[in-house]
C-alpha cells in the first residue's frame, strides 16, 4: 500500500506543477494581449495623425 501512496503523491506533485505552469502561462498570455492592444491603439493614433498631416499610403508605396 505504501508504494501506491508514494506513487499517488508523485502524480499529485506533477499535477500541481502542471497547474501552476498553466496559471503562469495564462497570466503571461493576458499581459501579452494587453500589450498588443495598447500597441495597436498607439499605432492607430499615429496613423490618424499622419493622415491629418497629409500622408497618403499611395505616396509612401510609390517611393518604395
Amino acid at each position: 500500500m505504501l508504494p501506491l501512496q508514494k506513487l499517488a503523491s508523485q502524480y499529485q506533485k506533477e499535477a500541481d506543477k502542471c497547474n501552476l505552469g498553466m496559471e503562469t502561462c495564462e497570466e503571461v498570455r493576458e499581459k501579452a494581449e494587453e500589450a498588443l492592444s495598447a500597441q495597436m491603439k498607439l499605432t492607430a493614433m499615429w496613423e490618424i495623425r499622419t493622415r491629418q498631416k497629409g500622408w497618403r499610403e499611395k505616396v509612401a508605396k510609390s517611393n518604395a
